[in-house]
């Protein structure tokens, strides 16, 4: 199976990105794994890998600094969508995000764009509600403590990555 490619579309700012320079790690029906460098460089972010959940409305990243120390991680509420171009997956940032913290803190955050978004109609209200449903499965699956499921299909590929590079 070819690797799909993969788009970027934002609300806020209203932007579509071609994740050119994304290099997939594995791929099947239900998620795709990238590894990628950051378009704009922050203190808590230089790099990192995500794992996009065909099947559940969000999109998980694992940020790391520019010294290769972790950071966070990061979900972002996505829809998915077919692309431009013939295998390819057109990823719409939904707005509401959430994100965990080393200490297993976490926060939702950007409602305030979510709702913004609302109010101009630059979302509708099947977005609105897609949003919402995923946001709740995830939330669910933080406070029953099973993030493991997420983390560990990334975590082993980023293993076999890094056990690959020093071999």
């Amino acid at each position: 199976m070819e690797n799909p490619i993969l788009y970027r579309k934002r609300i806020i700012p209203d932007e579509c990105i071609k994740l050119k320079d994304d290099v997939i790690l594995y791929h099947d029906s239900t998620m795709i794994m990238t590894s990628w460098r950051a378009f704009r460089q922050k203190d808590y972010l230089s790099y990192g890998y995500s794992c996009y959940f065909l099947d559940q409305g969000f999109k998980m990243s694992k940020f790391y600094r520019d010294d290769g120390t972790f950071s966070r991680w990061y979900f972002d509420i996505v829809s998915y969508q077919k692309g431009p171009e013939d295998n390819s997956i057109m990823v719409v940032d939904l707005l509401a995000d959430v994100v965990i913290y080393p200490d297993d803190r976490f926060e939702v955050v950007d409602l305030d764009e979510l709702a913004e978004a609302y109010d101009k109609s630059l979302l509708t209200a099947g977005q609105m509600h897609e949003c919402l449903e995923s946001l709740d499965r995830l939330i669910k699956i933080i406070n029953e403590r099973r993030l493991s499921e997420l983390y560990l299909p990334l975590e082993i590929q980023i293993s076999n990555l890094r056990n690959n590079v020093r071999g």
